[in-house]
């Protein structure tokens, strides 16, 4: 069993890597319940393309329920909220907020814990990204059934940065299948210089040391 910590030795850390998590083509509710669930248990998470992600249902649909939404406010005062977030990593991050008490210190420790973000910005584009499978919507949600993608959602109730994000992105990927095709090339010189490379010399060797 684990070592429980005293003043001397701090308890031992199980979770210090942080996991980047692709939200494109996801559920949100689905993704942010197993998000929420990670967070809790310690596990720092950043979540990269939340304007990509799903919501069941048509844009029709969604509309009305977000406008319905955005008269949820302070009678006296709505300066002091609820605040309605109109950008779709804000978005998915207010539905992980409601799902991890964060009135109480362990939920505002998960919370911190949480990055969400828009396209897939600097340091992260050059980091392994993750799915969850549990959230897929080609594996949720049955063929027929209307979706809408966050993304156009946030645009139509007033997101300002949707070209902008574009733009962004497909310089990104330019430069993304610039950095494979560099990295296939280098993976069949490898390939072809182990093929081509004499070890006879060194075989004796190795056979005589037990390798």
């Amino acid at each position: 069993h684990l070592p429980t910590a005293t003043k001397t030795t701090p308890r031992r850390k199980m979770l210090e890597n942080t996991i980047v998590i692709d939200g494109r083509d996801h559920l949100l509710g689905r993704l942010a319940s197993v998000v929420a669930k990670e967070l809790l248990a310690g596990q720092k998470i950043v979540v990269v393309r939340c304007d990509e992600m799903c919501i069941s249902g048509s844009l029709v649909r969604n509309r009305v329920k977000y406008a319905q939404f955005r008269k949820k406010r302070m009678n006296t005062n709505p300066r002091r909220g609820p605040f309605h977030f109109k950008s779709p990593a804000r978005m998915f991050w207010r539905t992980v907020r409601g799902m991890v008490h964060q009135k109480s210190q362990r939920g505002q420790e998960a919370l911190a814990r949480l990055s969400t973000f828009e396209g897939i910005p600097a340091p992260y584009d050059t980091k392994k990204r993750q799915v969850v499978p549990a959230a897929l919507r080609v594996l949720r949600l049955k063929p027929h059934r209307n979706y809408t993608i966050l993304g156009e959602l946030a645009d139509s109730v007033g997101w300002k940065h949707k070209e902008l994000l574009e733009r962004l992105e497909s310089k990104r990927k330019v430069e993304a299948e610039a950095f494979f095709q560099k990295k296939k090339a280098r993976a069949e010189l490898r390939k072809k210089a182990e093929a081509e490379a004499d070890l006879s010399a060194v075989s004796a060797v190795l056979e005589a040391s037990g390798y």
